[in-house]
């Protein structure tokens, strides 16, 4: 029986965490504004470490507000993680 109740949480943790999968989820595509729309940018960020997160914030053409999360990759080129998108001023 101490088993069982052992086993049980155990089981549905895995259960759960069955479907989360990052290489399930499709790639972030850059839109107009995003930092690599049109392709990566011309200067490489060279003083800073492998891995760091770079934020960045814009406006899309609707007038949204858009925050985007890039980290920066081992050939020094942006990789788009993260985009939220909502209004300038939330309720």
């Amino acid at each position: 029986m101490t088993t069982m109740k052992v086993l049980m949480p155990a089981l549905f943790a895995a259960a759960l965490l069955t479907g989360c999968s990052s290489a399930d989820s499709p790639a972030l595509e850059p839109i107009p504004g995003s930092i690599t729309y049109g392709g990566q940018p011309r200067t490489k960020l060279t003083k800073s470490p492998v891995g760091s997160a770079v934020h960045h914030q814009f406006y899309n053409g609707t007038g949204q507000r858009v925050e985007e999360t890039y980290i920066l990759q081992p050939d020094r080129s942006l990789k788009l993680v993260r985009r939220v998108v909502g209004p300038d001023f939330p309720d």
